[in-house]
């Protein structure tokens, strides 16, 4: 039985700046940048984020209204299209690439999970909105005449230079339940961004702009909460869908995280790859082999056979991440023709599917790490700050392809799965 949608809404609350913009000129738009976000990476590695003025440039294009509800002045195109677009900005810095992807994917999750007043107030008043997301509940909110007053700190909050709010996870101090959690959104100017950031304070990711953020005794209306780990849960998706698709009409806002959530963080990764190949293949069209018989490296078969392996293992993880794209769009679309839910284990296999994406990105950066020669290794080098980059994403608790493969199997077989509450 198909769900019960609004036909998908076309009236406006707040403008769209470009109502006639295409999905392929948004891409075409990052790809322009390409270059000069090169040029610009060693400054915003020591910065810790992109430049005021790159800002400008992603505001100007339309990058932190891609999936932004049309109603709310966003653009509202599909996951995929926006993937596509934040590999683009990857391809020409990973880190850059990172920080805006982070903070530019949230629009998406407001308007699925808030209700009408909440995303009129959060939009409000010119559609101007960007946030990162915590998911780690380490603060605390304590319920206040008509809101809340939030209490905490959170660190990684990428792309919080340039955010205009911040999406955090706390304790419902409120609750009777001692583990309850709300998701609170914040404005940026109630909170405090610590220089925690940038330089050689990391390993990599140094221009991902994922600084800390403190909340010291903020109020906020109730408008501007939902449930808080729901947004993991299957329940997230009831038969009535979600807020967003009740007033939207579009399956996409049934806001299932878990899958396009690694999406984010597998991009850059992606970027890292395409941008490794690029400075390898200027290495071996310039640079002769160190071995007989005398020849530029890139007529060498040792050179030809490592970059078509990494140029393999690129074009493998982006076949990965465009059909999991697709794939979250198809089960949106099926709910909404059959009722047929977007499942716990739904949301875990499209989790491990972009691990994988993310793995062989990974490995191509790896083999052309180990080919480039040492020269590349010095530090400023493009090689090796990719490296770098991916070596941060390699260490980060959600790509860990272990440790999601027991809770797969787990939902499969009907088991409690045993992480984020689930």
């Amino acid at each position: 039985m198909a769900r019960a949608l609004n036909s998908r809404r076309l009236e406006t609350v707040y403008p769209v700046p470009e109502p006639d913009l295409t999905p392929e000129e948004m891409i075409a738009r990052a790809r322009a940048l390409r270059s000069r976000l090169r040029a610009e990476q060693d400054e915003a590695e020591e910065r810790g984020g992109y430049s005021d003025g790159m800002h400008r440039e992603f505001l100007n294009a339309g990058f932190y209204r891609i999936l932004q509800p049309r109603m709310f002045g966003g653009y509202e195109f599909d996951i995929t299209t926006f993937y596509k677009t934040m590999l683009e900005i990857s391809i020409g810095h990973p880190g850059t690439g990172w920080c805006l992807t982070l903070c530019a994917s949230h629009p998406w999750v407001v308007g699925s999970h808030w209700d009408a007043a909440g995303q009129r107030a959060l939009f409000g008043p010119d559609g101007n909105f960007s946030a990162p997301h915590r998911a780690p509940p380490t603060g605390t909110a304590t319920p206040a005449p008509g809101g809340y007053r939030i209490n905490g700190q959170w660190d990684y909050c990428s792309g919080i230079p340039h955010a205009t709010h911040f999406l955090g996870v706390a304790r419902d101090l409120g609750s009777d339940d001692k583990n309850a959690t709300l998701t609170f959104v914040m404005p940026k100017k109630q909170l405090c961004v610590l220089d925690d950031w940038g330089g050689d304070k990391t390993l990599g990711m140094r221009a991902s702009g994922s600084n800390s953020v403190k909340i010291e005794d903020q109020f906020i209306p109730k408008s501007y909460t939902t449930y808080g780990y729901g947004l993991w849960r299957a329940e997230a998706t009831t038969a009535k869908g979600t807020p967003g698709t009740r007033l939207h009409g579009n399956p996409m806002y049934l806001g299932r995280t878990s899958g396009p959530y690694h999406m984010s963080l597998v991009t850059p990764i992606l970027g890292a790859a395409r941008a490794a190949l690029d400075e390898f293949a200027d290495i071996i069209t310039n640079k002769p082999a160190r071995h007989a018989p005398d020849m530029l490296r890139f007529r060498h078969a040792d050179y030809q056979r490592t970059w078509g392996q990494a140029r393999s293992l690129a074009d493998a993880a982006e076949g990965i991440m465009w059909a999991a794209g697709d794939k979250y769009m198809w089960q949106c679309r099926r709910w909404a023709e059959t009722g047929q839910a977007i499942s716990l284990e739904d949301d875990l296999r499209l989790w491990g599917m972009i691990q994988h994406a993310g793995r062989l990105a990974g490995d191509a950066v790896d083999v052309v790490f180990c080919n480039a020669s040492s020269a590349a290794t010095k530090k400023g080098q493009k090689i090796e700050r990719y490296y770098r980059d991916v070596a941060m994403y390699k260490s980060h608790i959600s790509s860990q392809v272990l440790n999601f493969a027991a809770p797969i199997a787990r939902a499969h077989f009907g088991l409690p799965v045993g992480m984020f509450g689930m």
